[in-house]
């Protein structure tokens, strides 16, 4: 294929072409003198190449940068025709004239000169210095030996991290001057409409149209010139979810499909480069806790485990988030178990390591001493470790519930994770209490051993009315904890009971000696007996207390109507949940 790359008014001379370039598959006919004039290297190669028959010298230049797009800009620019350099060639042309040795020594304001010159005047300018940078990556090593990757990467860098108050509304490629009457000038356009502030992801889409290896550059560049970690994150996640299109929705889809073989992601990069490029992402995220958001790190995680991505990458993500793991949502954590046997629906191991991780790093027991911390200090202390605690908790008790149907759910796994939240970080046990009822009611091969191992997972103080209610009625549940949920209940309503006596004896004095003055020592035996049922012990005997404490509660039921009318409100009240509990006038069927 033969290419006229000069203007009209070269080839009008009708001087016989002498010289033939090579590049690709396309062929440049030219003439000697304009190129020996100002390239050297092609003055040395054609030196080298002189045809002693008078044939044409023929000449490849296969490895040119830029390629013949690029050469026919400096063809033209040899033969003294005016070449326009924008952004978009710039970078090319300095390349090619650094490989032709279009240099100051054969002739002066050569090409080098001018694209040098070139590049000083737009690396101040966002828009252009992120397009000269992009068309470096087809330019590497050479455009790095040159220095202009680290040239755009500098000013990018500078043009992010300045204040914006310094650069500010507009951007750097346009330009507005503010009146004093606060109207602005927008390219010679009078306007009233006020600047609009800079979101600080404004750099967001641009910077991820980049190359991973000049976008890795850059991001490092950011980091060590103090970029806030908020926005290197938001960044990596930007550029993420772009290239992993199943971050930002469900990695699971109906139809079974793997993330890496469906169609809103690209196909052409293998998995193991989509793996390779995930490991890299990782490795760039801020350790700083809580910049990550913690959903992001569980769809990475996710991720990584469908691309079979390194062991190593998968556990710095289950460690960064059981760091956090406070913040996640429960559908966050139902990940599917990607794992060659899969035994359960979920993987439970991977949450049992991000919880194991949590407990051991954040939360342990507070190390303060009473006597040499106020109240208040060890107040705050407990709280600040309690708040996060607590909701780990529910969201465990929420997640057990969630894989609890599942019948490939092992006991020893169920009860090994629900047993790794301590018993203090559940202000309520109605979370567990459900998570267990369910776990029994998909498993009805448990042995009663098995049964009662999980029910002590389940503090009976700590259950609602509701949940006792339940409780009592549940066949599932082991009768030795169907008879301690029926005994703390009572204890709780005689406690109740017995403050309200003490409440209308400071109130009214005289109807003081219709109360037993044994009541006090009375709900400290019942107490006591209370106890003494949390251990081992006969069932019949269990019965024979039930009855006994049921007997004491009519006792008490007599006294409170003994009161009067005026407080029969509390008499119903105390009925009615005695009677919702089966012992207000009959023994509960055990």
């Amino acid at each position: 294929m033969n290419y006229h790359c000069a203007s009209q008014q070269v080839w009008s001379t009708e001087l016989p072409s002498d010289i033939i370039i090579e590049i690709g598959d396309i062929s440049f006919r030219l003439h000697k003198f304009p190129l020996l004039n100002r390239s050297g290297l092609l003055k040395k190669m054609i030196s080298k190449h002189q045809d002693e028959d008078g044939k044409d010298c023929i000449l490849q230049l296969h490895d040119l940068s830029g390629g013949a797009k690029t050469f026919e800009l400096v063809a033209n620019f040899c033969y003294d025709v005016k070449i326009e350099l924008n952004s978009q060639n710039v970078a090319a042309l300095r390349c090619a004239a650094e490989q032709l040795c279009l240099s100051e020594d054969y002739f002066e304001g050569n090409l080098i000169s001018q694209t040098e010159n070139f590049l000083d005047k737009i690396l101040g300018n966002w828009k252009d210095s992120m397009k000269v940078l992009k068309t470096c990556e087809d330019l590497l090593p050479l455009a790095e030996e040159l220095h202009i990757v680290t040239r755009c990467i500098n000013s990018l860098t500078m043009q992010v991290c300045s204040d914006s108050n310094l650069f500010g509304w507009p951007m750097p490629a346009r330009s507005s001057v503010m009146r004093s009457d606060g109207s602005i000038f927008w390219n010679g356009i009078p306007t009233v409409e006020k600047p609009k502030a800079v979101e600080s992801d404004w750099w967001y889409e641009e910077s991820s149209k980049l190359c991973f290896p000049l976008y890795k550059r850059l991001i490092m560049s950011m980091e060590s010139k103090g970029m806030k970690p908020e926005n290197i994150a938001g960044s990596l996640m930007f550029y993420s979810k772009k290239y992993f299109r199943g971050l930002s929705r469900n990695s699971s889809f109906p139809d079974g499909t793997s993330l890496v073989n469906h169609p809103i992601v690209t196909a052409s990069p293998s998995e193991s480069e989509q793996a390779a490029l995930l490991e890299e992402i990782v490795g760039l995220l801020p350790t700083q806790r809580g910049v990550n958001s913690t959903n992001f790190l569980l769809r990475l995680l996710q991720t990584a485990m469908i691309l079979h991505a390194s062991a190593a990458c998968r556990d710095d993500l289950e460690k960064r988030i059981g760091a956090q793991l406070d913040e996640a949502s429960l559908d966050d954590l139902l990940i599917p178990n990607f794992g060659y046997s899969v035994e359960t629906l979920y993987d439970i191991d991977c949450i049992q390591r991000m919880l194991d991780h949590f407990m051991s790093t954040n939360h342990s027991a507070p190390a303060v001493s009473p006597s040499t911390v106020d109240e208040t200090q060890l107040m705050d202390t407990i709280s600040s470790l309690m708040t996060p605690l607590t909701m780990v908790a529910k969201l465990v008790d929420g997640y057990l519930s969630e894989v609890a149907p599942d019948a490939n759910l092992k006991f020893t796994k169920f009860r090994s994770l629900a047993d790794l939240v301590p018993e203090y970080a559940r202000p309520s046990n109605d979370g567990i209490y459900r998570a267990i009822d369910i776990y029994l009611k998909s498993h009805p091969w448990l042995t009663e051993c098995e049964r009662e191992q999980l029910c002590q997972l389940i503090n009976c103080q700590k259950l609602s009315p509701e949940a006792c209610t339940h409780a009592a009625q549940n066949e599932r549940l082991p009768l030795r904890f169907v008879v301690q949920v029926l005994f703390f209940e009572q204890l709780r309503l005689r406690a109740s009971v017995a403050g309200w006596f003490f409440v209308s004896e400071n109130i009214d004095n005289a109807n003081g000696d219709l109360i037993s003055p044994k009541t006090p020592e009375r709900i400290s035996e019942i107490t006591q007996e209370v106890s003494d049922v949390t251990q081992p012990t006969g069932t019949e005997e269990m019965r024979l207390r039930v009855a006994e404490l049921e007997k004491e509660c009519m006792s008490m039921k007599q006294e409170i109507q003994k009161l009067g009318k005026p407080k029969s409100s509390w008499s119903s009240i105390i009925c009615r949940r005695l009677n919702k509990l089966g012992l207000g006038s009959r023994s509960p069927n055990l």
